[in-house]
C-alpha cells in the first residue's frame, strides 16, 4: 500500500462503517481490474539485497521513477516511500524488506493489465540497470536471512515489526521475505459481494497451489512448495486466514464490520505522524479509548479505511474484494492471476458454476485445504476430491468466463490467452515450485543462485 488515507469525516455509529463498504457497489459496466505485484530488488553482481539509502538504492529507484513518470512522491518523515499517479490511477510502493510494488490502475480488461505491467517493468528496468539492480519474480526470498534483509523507513512498518512477534511466529518473514501477486475486483451489490467472497474464499488455496513458487529459504529447500502460504498460517491468526462467517448464507457487509471492529489496530495518523494503537481494538477506539491521551481522539473515516488495510484474511473486503492467496512469480504470472479470478468472478455463468463446484465445501474442509497446500500443492485433497481435479474444473470455468466476456486484443485473442501458464501447470502436473526444485537438484547443482538469473525481470 503506497499511501495511508486521510479523511477527517467523523464516525458516529457502526452503521456508517457498514454503509462505507456498501457504497463500493457499482454497476457491472463500471467493473474494473486492479492488479498488484511485488518483486525482490537485488544487485546483479552478487545477488545481495538493495538497501534503502545510497546512490544505488530503493530510494534512488523511487526518485528515478518519479523523474521519469512525473508521479507525486509519497513522503514519510522526510523519506520517499512511494509514488502516486496524479489522478489516483495507480501507485508504486515499497514493502518492508524493499520489495518493489506496482499497484495498478483500475482497468477495463486484462489486455490493458498486461500492457500496464510491461510498461512498468520496462520503466523500472531503465532506471535500475545503471545502478546494477534487477528484480526477482518469485514468492519467497530464496537466499537472504532476515538479518540480511534491509528494513524500509516507513512508519507503519516499524509499528508492525514490533507487534508481529507478539501474535505469531512468522509475521516478520511475511513482511520482509515474501512477494505476492494480487487482484482487486468489484461487486454490484451485497448479494454479489457475498457470492464472490464465498467462492473466492473457498478457492483461494487453489490459487496458492497453482502459483506456488517459494520452495527455498536461506539457500536451501525449505520442505514446502509455498513457503509464503505456510507463513500465513501463523502470522496473526486473529486478523488473517479463512473467515468462518463468510460461509453463512446471509453473510453481509455488517458481519465483516463486526469482525473488523474487534481486531487490534496498528496505528492512527495525526498531524502526519503515526501513533501506535496495537493495544486497542477499533471498537474500543470508537468507545473513547484514546480520550484524554491525545487531542484528536475521535475516530474518523480515514482511521477506518487504514484499519481495513491492516486486516489480512485470504480475501479482503474493502470497497472491492482483494484476492490474496498467490505467490509472486514471473511476468506471465502477473497476467495469469487476474485472468484466473476475472474468469471466475466477472461472468455470471462462470460464477454460478464455481459456486456450484464448491457448494458442499465446509469451513473445516477449506481450512484443512489451506493447511495442506503449502507442502502438498496440487496433490492436496479437499472435501474428498483431488485438488488437481478441482483445478482442472476451475480453470475450465475460468476459460469459459473469459471467452464469454469477449474482450479481444488487436490480434483477435480473448482474455483466456493469459491462462496459458496455468494450463501448462496442469498439463505437467507440476507447479513452478516443483520445477524449481527439479532444477535445484539437477542443472543448478543444489544452488539457489541460478534462480536470480532465471526468474529475474
Amino acid at each position: 500500500m503506497a499511501r495511508d488515507t486521510t479523511d477527517q469525516t467523523p464516525i458516529s455509529s457502526t452503521q456508517e462503517l457498514t454503509d462505507y463498504l456498501a457504497e463500493g457497489s457499482k454497476p457491472v459496466e463500471k467493473f474494473r481490474i486492479g492488479t498488484e505485484h511485488e518483486k525482490f530488488a537485488f544487485f546483479r553482481e552478487d545477488n545481495t539485497p538493495v538497501p534503502y539509502f545510497g546512490d544505488a538504492s530503493i530510494s534512488a529507484l523511487l526518485k528515478g521513477m518519479q523523474e521519469k513518470l512525473g508521479w507525486e512522491p509519497i513522503i514519510d518523515e522526510g523519506n520517499i516511500i512511494g509514488l502516486g499517479e496524479p489522478n489516483g490511477m495507480g501507485a508504486i510502493s515499497i514493502e518492508p524488506g524493499g520489495q518493489f510494488e506496482l499497484s495498478g490502475a483500475p482497468l477495463e480488461n486484462l489486455h490493458e493489465t498486461c500492457k500496464e505491467s510491461n510498461r512498468h517493468l520496462a520503466t523500472v528496468r531503465e532506471i535500475a540497470e545503471p545502478m546494477g539492480i534487477r528484480f526477482l519474480g518469485i514468492g519467497g526470498s530464496p537466499l537472504w536471512t532476515y538479518d540480511e534483509t534491509p528494513q524500509m523507513p516507513k512508519s507503519r512498518y516499524a509499528i508492525m515489526t514490533r507487534y508481529m512477534p507478539k501474535v505469531g511466529t512468522q509475521g516478520l518473514d511475511m513482511m520482509y521475505r515474501t512477494c505476492t501477486i494480487q487482484v482487486n475486483l468489484d461487486f454490484s451489490s451485497e448479494d454479489d459481494m457475498r457470492r464472490k467472497m464465498r467462492v473466492s474464499m473457498k478457492l483461494q488455496s487453489l490459487a496458492t497451489a497453482l502459483f506456488a513458487s517459494s520452495p527455498f529459504t536461506e539457500g536451501k529447500p525449505n520442505g514446502l512448495l509455498s513457503w509464503r502460504g505456510d507463513i500465513w498460517r501463523d502470522t496473526d491468526n486473529q486478523r488473517s486466514g479463512v473467515l468462518p462467517f463468510t460461509f453463512k448464507p446471509d453473510f453481509g457487509f455488517k458481519d465483516y464490520v463486526e469482525w473488523a471492529l474487534d481486531i487490534p489496530m496498528y496505528f492512527i495518523v495525526r498531524d502526519g505522524r503515526y501513533r501506535d494503537c496495537t493495544n486497542i481494538t477499533f471498537r474500543q477506539f470508537m468507545n473513547g479509548a484514546l480520550k484524554g491521551e491525545i487531542a484528536e481522539w475521535q475516530p474518523n473515516m480515514g482511521d477506518w479505511t487504514n484499519h481495513l488495510s491492516t486486516l489480512f484474511p485470504d480475501v479482503r473486503l474493502k470497497r472491492f474484494l482483494e484476492m490474496r492467496g498467490a505467490d509472486g512469480g514471473p511476468w506471465r504470472r502477473i497476467c495469469a492471476l487476474p485472468a484466473f479470478w476475472v474468469g471466475l468472478l466477472y461472468d455470471d455463468s462462470a460464477l454460478a458454476a464455481a459456486d456450484a463446484l464448491t457448494a458442499d465445501w465446509s469451513f473445516e474442509d477449506v481450512l484443512a485445504l489451506r493447511d495442506a497446500v503449502p507442502s502438498q500443492g496440487l496433490k492436496a485433497r479437499v472435501a474428498g476430491h483431488d485438488l488437481l481435479d478441482i483445478a482442472r474444473e476451475t480453470l475450465a470455468i475460468s476459460h469459459a468466463g473469459l471467452k464469454s466476456r469477449k474482450r479481444l486484443n488487436e490480434d483477435g485473442q480473448d482474455e483466456s490467452v493469459f491462462l496459458t501458464s496455468l494450463d501448462e501447470v496442469l498439463a505437467k502436473k507440476s507447479t513452478l515450485a516443483e520445477d524449481m526444485l527439479a532444477l535445484y537438484n539437477g542443472r543448478w547443482g543444489q544452488s539457489v543462485l541460478p534462480s536470480f538469473e532465471e526468474y529475474q525481470y
